[in-house]
C-alpha cells in the first residue's frame, strides 16, 4: 500500500466501529416485556440504536424526551444495558483487518462516541480495544457532544495531530456534522445504523462506504 493520505482516523462507536445494536434492543425490549407488552422485531428497533436511550426509547414506546415516564424508562433501561453491555455486541466485519492494517503502518486511530463514560470503558474493555486506541473521547468527556466538534476536536489533541489531516467516520448525520465543524475529511458508514430521516447521501459527507475494509480504498488512494 503507498503511505496512508491522513495522520488519524476517528470512528463513531455504535453502528460504526461495532455493531452494539443487539444489547442496545435487547434492554430496550427489556422494558416493553417488564409491561406485559411484546418484544419488538429487531430489525425495527435497529436504526434507533444509534441515538442511544433517547432513540430506542422513542422506538420502542413512541416517547420523546418530553414525555413524564421518559426519564424512568430512560434509567431503567440505562440499568438493563449496563448489566449487558457486551452479551451479542462485537466489531463490524472487517474492523479487526482494518485497525491492524492502519497499526501495521503507524496510522493512529480513535473512538469518539456520544455513549457516556460509565458505558464506553467497560465495553471498549470487553471488546478488546482500549488500550489499542490512542484515543477514546466519551459523549461526557468535553462539555458537548456531537454534533458539536468539541469532542473529535479532543480525540486529535489528544493524539497531537492536527484536525486538518484527520478523517472522522460515523453512521449518523450529526457525525458528519461533527466532523465537517472539526475541519476533518468525513466518511458516512453506510453500513451502520443510519436512523436519521435524511437519506444519507443528503449528509454532505465527502465519502461514502458500505463496508469498513472500503475506508483503505480511501486512507491509502495515491494522491
Amino acid at each position: 500500500m503507498p503511505p496512508p493520505l491522513f495522520k488519524g482516523v476517528f470512528f463513531d462507536l455504535d453502528g460504526t466501529l461495532a455493531d452494539t445494536a443487539p444489547d442496545l434492543v435487547a434492554a430496550a425490549n427489556l422494558l416493553r416485556q417488564s409491561r406485559q407488552l411484546a418484544a419488538l422485531p429487531f430489525e425495527e428497533l435497529r436504526p434507533k440504536a444509534s441515538a442511544g436511550a433517547r432513540g430506542l426509547i422513542e422506538g420502542a414506546f413512541g416517547y420523546s424526551p418530553d414525555h413524564p415516564d421518559f426519564l424512568m424508562l430512560r434509567d431503567e433501561f440505562l440499568s438493563n444495558y449496563e448489566k449487558n453491555i457486551c452479551v451479542n455486541s462485537r466489531l463490524f466485519d472487517g474492523i479487526e483487518e482494518l485497525l491492524q492494517t492502519f497499526e501495521d503502518h503507524q496510522l493512529a486511530w480513535g473512538i469518539v462516541t456520544n455513549k457516556i463514560e460509565r458505558f464506553t470503558v467497560p465495553l471498549l474493555k470487553l471488546m478488546g480495544i482500549s488500550d489499542r486506541s490512542h484515543a477514546n473521547v466519551s459523549g461526557d468527556t468535553t462539555p458537548h457532544a456531537k454534533p458539536h466538534p468539541a469532542p473529535i476536536l479532543k480525540a486529535a489533541e489528544i493524539c497531537g495531530i492536527d484536525p486538518s489531516v484527520c478523517i472522522y467516520v460515523g453512521d449518523d448525520l450529526r457525525d458528519i456534522e461533527a466532523g465537517k465543524a472539526a475541519g476533518m475529511k468525513t466518511v458516512a458508514a453506510a453500513y451502520g445504523y443510519c436512523g436519521c430521516d435524511e437519506p444519507i447521501s443528503d449528509w454532505g459527507a465527502d465519502y461514502i462506504i458500505h463496508h469498513p475494509l472500503e475506508l483503505n480504498q480511501i486512507i491509502f488512494a495515491k494522491p
